[in-house]
């Protein structure tokens, strides 16, 4: 019998005010929800963080980096744009050796989530027009 492999879900929300609404919080756990189904799994831990992606000093972050070492588990987030705006913090956080998954495009290994956070941040931070 093959024991389900653990995940740590990270959701991270720019405002209070999305927090408290649940709008961008609840369309990134039912990604995750839906990604997670779709396969043997155990969530062994949530960690929601209110912080702006600008800023690399991520509390909540760092907990959920550090239950991934406890429970040798993979970090989940729902989009790669949900855990910064900055190309080095992803690169920082890939050099932790930490696994990591986007619901969005699971498929992805550390090159093509390399290149693919900078094409996400700057369609999201380069104006359009």
């Amino acid at each position: 019998m093959t024991l389900p492999w653990p995940w740590v879900a990270y959701y991270r929300v720019s405002t209070d005010k999305q927090g408290r609404s649940g709008l961008g919080l609840e369309a990134q756990q039912e990604a995750i929800q839906s990604f997670l189904d779709s396969g043997s799994w155990t969530l062994a831990a949530e960690v929601t963080e209110v912080e702006s992606g600008k800023r690399n000093d991520r509390p909540e972050l760092d907990q959920a980096l550090g239950l991934c070492r406890l429970y040798g588990a993979t970090l989940v987030v729902a989009k790669l744009d949900r855990l910064a705006r900055n190309v080095a913090f992803i690169s920082k956080l890939m050099e932790s050796n930490i696994d990591l998954v986007a619901a969005d495009f699971p498929q992805a290994n550390r090159l093509t989530i390399h290149i693919l956070a900078i094409a996400m941040i700057t369609q999201r931070t380069i104006p359009q027009g």
